[in-house]
Parts: structure tokens; C-alpha cells; sequence
């Protein structure tokens, strides 16, 4: 998971535009979910993954 409130709002905020602009959700579900549902449920289900930049 993410440890860091922030790294997870951005990776969400990330994720949600591809998903809004040409990404196909890398989850699938039953009910209609919002683009940030989506997001964070390929986060938890582990199909997103994050690098942070290095100084």
C-alpha cells in the first residue's frame, strides 16, 4: 500500500486522469464506480504501482 497520505492523493490524482483521458480500468467490477473508486481499488488489488523521484 501507499504509507504516505500525500503519495497516495497524487498516485490517485495521477491514475484518475489516465483513467478519464484514454486508460482502461485495470479492475473489474460489478457496480459503477467513480474514477476515483477505481483508482484506489487498483491500488489496493496491487495492478498500480508508484516510484518515488530521488533527489
Amino acid at each position: 500500500m501507499v504509507p504516505n497520505a500525500n503519495v497516495l492523493i497524487n498516485v490517485v490524482s495521477r491514475r484518475v486522469k489516465q483513467l478519464r483521458y484514454s486508460g482502461r480500468p485495470l479492475v473489474e467490477s460489478l457496480e459503477r464506480l467513480d474514477l476515483e473508486d477505481i483508482a484506489l481499488r487498483e491500488i489496493i488489488e496491487g495492478k498500480i504501482s508508484y516510484e518515488l523521484a530521488k533527489d
